[in-house]
């Protein structure tokens, strides 16, 4: 060992004098103006136009259209998925009508060059990796299957657009609508069998299941084992005897074998028009700004049916 490492290793620490030693009051009161540029520069930084909304946004899926047109500026919209216009699905189809149709390919979107796009978890996967490919930014929507989950994918888009305070006004009038809903929940409840074109069941864990279940009412096709959706023949239908059929038309048309089934005679016997509900798809297909009037629908329908049942219990006992 040479001298100077025995030196170094042998050598005190310098005593600091108390005239320069760093207390604690000087320590904190040191720390107060950096903690301060700390702040101002996070506050910068979320202002600086990294985290500025996005001003070209598209869609490429019908839900996801109609959340940015009730939360975005028109003028953030650079075009909208091919069915956003039509009006037996979409609820804001007048007001598609103001932006731009794609076709939602690819190739639409890479001319557009957005800075980000609006689509769901399910649509076309080949658009969807050819936009990863070409790095432009993706927001994937899942399929929601309760109110909440409607809910949060709305402030979702909100802060994504910029808006959050739309976002908030979508959901107050959502929660508004459900009150009114519940307080109908207890007039009468009953079973009800969401039948579409071609013997389509909507399943027990959708969306639809959670507006019925607000107001008080079940979906039957969970006694069919359909969680999930699917076809049921004409034989489970009336077997499953359900109190009521939700419908989307009051009079529907045998344009093809598919509406031909709702006019089947032994459908039409056990449930005539009392005995349906009436709600639009472009009510239950999406969550979102419709969800107030899709609620308001089924409220209505339930008193409805609980005035009939009111009146045939009293003609009953008279």
């Amino acid at each position: 060992m040479t001298r100077t490492t025995a030196r170094h290793r042998g050598a005190r620490a310098p005593v600091v004098s108390g005239e320069h030693r760093l207390t604690p009051w000087l320590l904190r009161h040191l720390a107060l103006p950096v903690i301060g540029l700390i702040s101002l520069g996070v506050i910068g930084l979320l202002s600086s136009p990294v985290f500025a909304a996005p001003k070209r946004i598209a869609s490429i899926n019908m839900c996801t259209d109609q959340l940015l047109i009730a939360l975005a500026d028109p003028e953030q919209i650079v075009g909208l998925g091919p069915y956003a216009g039509d009006p037996r699905l979409s609820w804001l189809a007048n007001e598609a009508k103001r932006f731009p149709s794609l076709s939602g390919e690819a190739e639409d979107l890479l001319m557009l060059a957005p800075d980000v796009v609006l689509a769901g978890r399910y649509g076309k996967r080949a658009t969807r990796e050819l936009l990863r490919a070409q790095h432009i930014p993706l927001e994937e929507f899942d399929v929601p299957r309760t109110i909440d989950e409607v809910k949060a994918q709305i402030v979702r888009a909100g802060e994504l657009v910029g808006h959050p305070q739309r976002a908030d006004a979508m959901i107050a009038a959502i929660d508004r609508a459900t009150e009114r809903a519940r307080q109908t929940a207890s007039r009468w409840q009953g079973r009800v069998l969401a039948l579409s074109r071609r013997g389509w069941v909507t399943g027990g864990d959708s969306l639809l299941s959670s507006l019925l279940h607000t107001v008080g009412l079940s979906n039957a096709a969970s006694d069919l084992g359909l969680s999930y959706g699917g076809f049921a023949s004409l034989e489970a239908i009336v077997a499953a005897r359900p109190d009521l059929l939700l419908v989307s038309e009051q009079q529907p048309q045998a344009e093809d074998q598919g509406k031909a089934l709702l006019l089947h005679p032994a459908i039409q016997q056990a449930y005539p028009q009392s005995r349906r509900i009436v709600v639009p798809d472009q009510l239950t297909v999406c969550g979102g700004p419709m969800l107030p009037a899709a609620l308001d629908r089924l409220s209505d329908a339930i008193e409805q049916i609980s005035r009939m049942h009111g009146v045939a219990s009293a003609a009953a006992h008279d």
